[in-house]
């Protein structure tokens, strides 16, 4: 039966406990990753070694393949139950060969100048275990935890660098020298260069990246393998060997992994070790640090893919003492490998089992077929590691390049800061080293936060001349808040108020106060946080405008009780007093206007009750006219909090205040909770709506303070009908004029919002 395609990783099936059901999946899974994972693993350690000398080049292929083994195993038997695949990484790869090319080989210590190869490799095998010991410490240091906080700039650069990396320094292979050449060399010796070993490479590229659609259910590395094999030794056939670069050369026996332990042993009863000690241990933990940090990163790059949860600090352990005992049997630090459990996942694989059947094959691969591994084409492996490289380029980062070059994205301030964060971690992870990279590209990702948060945390500022409280007010009131009401200022704030944003906060309320602004409304429905410094600035804010007899008054505190908390302890509350924090933004408009009305007209709204006459759904009409409609209407009294009517009641009733407030209420879904839709205050009318359709109430009114109404029914308003109707075509006309005065108010806080 052939293999099925590779379903969608997004589904991210979960893993089994039971491997008996999925058996057939876990083999094909463990099969097919192992075919892909293999030639990584040979790829990534075969540049472990090569500072040595090209006779140590395979050296370091049996060293990826062990590593790639031991570490599956020690994880499995340390309780791994995920389907992840283990092997040497690029970036770890590239570390220690920096590590024996730039500092041991020129240390001039005692164990090198001997100039045996084998001693320095049991060194280098030394610090692998050393960074394992460290990987360990970290985990049960937890350092894994603070992983949680990488910003995802930073990932991406982490992403991209070792694409780039596992790229370039595929260069001298791909070019066909015949010796090892580092990457600075690669261009001053391009007189070097094979042109027919470029062609292989070339080849190998176009096959491997065409593959699916010519091959769909065959491994693309293992096609872009095969034709770039059988494409170099039919061209060695012909006659072209000069012009072909060489094979991977023969291959150190398999013995060898035991006579490790032996060389360790040898290596630390030597007293001139002690010249090397700090280069171990400080090349130890830089490598563990890099190790660390790379495979954490790559457990939450295939989160979403795979539906595995990272766990950092248990994972470290595992990784920590896997490296330790790789390096005793010649292994190299070794991670997660990202295609390969992406395959074996795609193809099946769903118990530990798949990582077990894995291991076997890679066991399999040490004892049977190095000897022909040794005839396997180092441009082959080359170009098919390019091509990995390219498809493991990070595509969010390509997406925000996509948006950029388009020139339709708004946020374009924003992309070319996440992609400066990218490329400074790119160039810093291959130009020094990942550590140093992703510590920058934090530094850089917290100063870009405290730029962005430090410009504005003002979501939307406005003018209360235009949008007014839901308070219901009579004409002369209305008519000072038109004209004066640009003397409120709403400031709805977002984010986070910290030392950064209230410098510009207080900067925007100070210009506001010298453009005659009296009253400040901050609204802090969506601030998620304040600091001491933030505080400290909105207590300053309120000195200020109270020595200039000017309010500051705060809106949307309620059920934010850290919030409230904070600004209690730093004296915030008690300065500007509970009598100015309103439980939203409309109760303190509401205040700043009645607070402005008072100071232009003084209190008209207390004392007496509001004259009859001067009714605004009663104007017009001459004594004789205002007797008829007193005749029909009868007196109300309520005392605060007193139910006037309740959403949903049967009435017929017109209510016109003459003393005191009323508001109404609305029932919101969920809980018993309510909004407020509206205050009326004397001299204004509710209920009119119901007095005309004698429809059910379609809110709740109360009175918020001693509240004395006219009340005009409707069987009193047929009798003005029958008895005075061109008194009733003026109270409808009145309020006609009413409810378009209202429709109008309402559009034009509409536009004001939407503006």
């Amino acid at each position: 039966m052939t293999a099925p395609t590779p379903s969608s990783p997004n589904a991210a099936p979960p893993v089994q406990r039971d491997w008996r059901p999925n058996l057939r999946g876990d083999f094909l899974g463990a099969t097919v990753s192992a075919a892909l994972a293999i030639p990584l693993a040979m790829g990534y350690g075969m540049f472990a070694f090569v500072a040595l000398g090209d006779q140590y080049f395979a050296s370091g292929v049996l060293a990826g393949l062990v590593s790639a083994f031991t570490l599956a195993v020690v994880s499995l038997i340390l309780g791994d139950r995920t389907t992840t695949i283990y092997a040497p990484r690029v970036v770890t790869t590239f570390f220690l060969g920096l590590i024996l090319a730039q500092e041991l080989l020129p240390s001039g210590a005692a164990i090198i100048r001997e100039g045996h190869a084998t001693l320095v490799i049991t060194v280098v095998l030394l610090i692998v275990f050393v960074a394992g010991f460290f990987q360990f410490l970290f985990g049960l240091l937890r350092v894994g935890s603070l992983l949680k906080y990488t910003p995802h700039p930073v990932l991406a650069g982490f992403q991209n660098a070792a694409a780039l990396l596992l790229a370039l320094v595929q260069a001298g292979h791909v070019l066909g020298y015949s010796h090892h050449v580092r990457l600075a060399e690669v261009v001053s010796n391009l007189p070097h260069a094979k042109p027919l070993n470029v062609l292989v490479a070339a080849v190998t590229c176009i096959a491997m990246w065409n593959a699916r659609s010519i091959l769909p259910k065959i491994p693309p590395l293992i096609v872009g393998l095969v034709a770039g094999c059988a494409f170099y030794y039919a061209l060695d056939g012909l006659g072209f060997e000069a012009a072909l670069g060489p094979a991977i050369g023969d291959t150190p026996p398999v013995d060898m992994m035991l006579g490790n332990l032996i060389a360790l042993t040898d290596v630390l009863r030597r007293p001139d070790l002690a010249e090397l000690m700090s280069t171990i241990v400080f090349g130890g933990l830089s490598l563990a640090a890099v190790a660390s940090l790379d495979a954490l990163l790559c457990a939450r790059l295939l989160q979403p893919v795979t539906g595995f949860k990272p766990g950092g600090d248990r994972q470290l352990i595992r990784l920590g003492i896997g490296n330790m005992v790789a390096a005793v049997f010649g292994g190299i630090t070794s991670g997660i490998n990202l295609g390969p459990t992406l395959a074996n996942r795609a193809f099946g694989g769903r118990t530990p089992l798949a990582v077990l059947i894995n291991a076997g094959w890679v066991l399999v691969a040490i004892f049977a077929l190095m000897p022909i591994i040794a005839f396997l084409p180092r441009v082959v492996l080359s170009a098919i590691i390019v091509v990995v490289a390219i498809q493991h380029f990070d595509p969010w980062t390509v997406g925000l390049v996509k948006k950029l070059v388009a020139g339709r994205d708004t946020q374009w301030k924003s992309i070319i800061g996440d992609l400066t964060i990218v490329l400074v971690v790119a160039v810093t992870a291959i130009a020094a080293d990942l550590l140093t990279a992703v510590l920058l590209g934090v530094a850089i990702t917290i100063l870009f936060f405290l730029f962005r948060m430090s410009v504005s945390v003002v979501r939307r500022a406005y003018r209360c001349d235009a949008v007014h409280s839901r308070k219901t007010r009579m004409p002369e009131h209305m008519e000072v808040l038109g004209r004066h009401g640009r003397r409120i200022l709403v400031l709805e704030l977002e984010g986070p108020i910290f030392f950064g944003s209230a410098e510009n906060l207080a900067a925007v309320i100070e210009a506001a106060l010298r453009d005659a602004v009296a009253y400040v409304i901050l609204d802090l429905k969506r601030v998620n946080e304040i600091d001491s410094t933030g505080a400290r600035i909105l207590l300053q804010i309120h000195d200020r405008m109270l020595k200039e007899g000017k309010f500051l008054l705060l809106a949307s505190l309620q059920g934010r009780a850290a919030l409230t908390n904070l600004l209690r302890d730093m004296g915030v509350i008690a300065a500007v007093t509970h009598g100015r924090i309103f439980p939203d933004t409309d109760h303190a408009i509401e205040w700043a206007e009645d607070h402005l009305i008072l100071s232009f007209l003084g209190d008209i709204e207390a004392g007496a009750e509001f004259p009859f006459g001067r009714l605004d759904v009663l104007a017009q009409m001459n004594e004789e006219e205002l007797a008829a409609v007193r005749k029909v209407l009868s007196r109300r009294i309520y005392g605060k909090g007193d139910l006037v009517f309740l959403e949903g009641d049967q009435s017929d009733e017109l209510y016109i205040i003459a003393k005191g407030s009323a508001s109404v209420g609305l029932k919101l879904p969920g809980d018993d909770r309510e909004t407020r839709l509206a205050t009326f205050a004397p001299g204004t009318m509710f209920g009119e709506i119901a007095l005309l359709d004698q429809a059910p109430r379609s809110a709740t009114v109360r009175a918020d303070e001693p509240l004395v109404c006219y009340v005009l029914t409707r069987v009193g308003f047929d009798t003005l009908t029958s008895d005075h109707p061109a008194v009733t075509i003026k109270l409808l006309a009145n309020l006609d004029r009413e409810l378009a005065a209202r429709l109008r108010r309402a559009n034009r806080t509409i536009q004001e919002f939407a503006s």
